[in-house]
């Protein structure tokens, strides 16, 4: 399956969206994004491409959040 590129024209719009896909994967995983980036990083959750995504989310979730206050 072919990913979609989607461009946001500010690193808060993409923070935005990426904490709505985080909150997602949260309420249908009972987890918190922290805790189980904990559990993924430590190889207590399996590599299916769902968890593979919530992962990825979440490095983009950090580094957007370290972005955005550098442009104030």
């Amino acid at each position: 399956m072919r990913k979609k590129t989607i461009e946001y024209t500010s690193p808060l719009d993409a923070l935005v969206a990426v904490q709505k896909r985080l909150s997602l994967y949260e309420k249908r995983h009972q987890m918190e994004s922290e805790e189980f980036f904990e559990q993924y990083n430590q190889g207590l959750v399996p590599d299916d491409a769902l968890f593979i995504e919530w992962a990825n989310d979440y490095r983009h979730y950090l580094a957007l959040h370290q972005e955005i206050p550098q442009q104030r």
